[in-house]
């Protein structure tokens, strides 16, 4: 067994304003995309400062959808019983899923503005996104949540606030699968001189979801809901749900295009 590293969740304390590892990893990994996207927004059409725009949009839109989709798809009968408790951010509670619908919705807000494809930005937000994602699960290993299941695996740790037994690290095991094997996949299928608008999102999807839900197996599913469908948590019916979506776009993508070079 591992000792878990006892690391502050706050990064920087200023009386009462914080900055934590959590937020940071947020920000951090949403300006890092946007850093790395830049050639391709330019090459859709944008100019600087309407790429330096994207983050507002993409911010507002994964925070909304991440604390929306929390509340709807984990605690919906708590929330409904305490309304007021929606806004209380602070408390913790956001989704991936929520967020990441969210995110599409402010991409495709942003490529009306600017009067660009909607898929082709997706093809690239989907790409740059693993890298805010493997920074947050690595925030969520520093705040000692989303813990693993119970297990006696040499590399286990016991996390504080979740009993003295010792559970895989699951959090970690995300950053490296979400985080590094997806960026690294989707990075390696963007070189194809045959892509087409919509596919590497919607591979990104599929890999995403396939990915998750595999490693669900070794996280604990949320107290509050446990098993939801079978012996499945409600993050593997929603990463399904992912796949189906993503073989769908990829599915359309491809037939649009054999219409088009009838």
């Amino acid at each position: 067994m591992l000792a878990y590293p006892q690391i502050d969740p706050v990064l920087l304390a200023l009386g009462p304003f914080q900055i934590r590892w959590y937020g940071l990893a947020y920000i951090v990994g949403i300006l890092a995309g946007v850093r790395m996207a830049k050639p391709s927004l330019q090459g859709l059409g944008l100019s600087n400062d309407a790429v330096w725009d994207l983050p507002t949009y993409l911010i507002i839109g994964i925070l909304l959808g991440g604390r929306i989709g929390y509340v709807v798809f984990y605690d919906a009968a708590y929330y409904l019983a305490h309304p007021l408790h929606v806004i209380s951010v602070w408390e913790g509670g956001m989704a991936y899923h929520g967020g990441a619908l969210g995110a599409v919705a402010a991409s495709w807000l942003f490529a009306r503005r600017h009067r660009i494809p909607i898929l082709p930005l997706l093809d690239v937000m989907g790409w740059v996104s693993t890298i805010g994602i493997g920074l947050g699960r690595v925030a969520n290993f520093i705040n000692g949540e989303l813990v693993g299941r119970v297990a006696d695996v040499p590399w286990a740790m016991i996390f504080p606030n979740n009993g003295d037994v010792a559970r895989h690290p699951s959090q970690l095991y995300e950053a490296l699968g979400e985080g590094v094997v997806l960026f690294a996949l989707l990075s390696l299928i963007r070189r194809s001189k045959r892509l087409i608008p919509g596919q590497l999102f919607g591979t990104y999807l599929v890999g995403y979801g396939v990915i998750r839900f595999g490693l669900e197996y070794f996280r604990e599913p949320d107290i509050q809901k446990g098993f939801v469908l079978a012996q499945l948590s409600m993050g593997q019916v929603l990463c399904s749900l992912m796949v189906v979506g993503g073989v769908g776009i990829i599915s359309w993508s491809f037939l649009r295009r054999l219409k088009e070079t009838r």
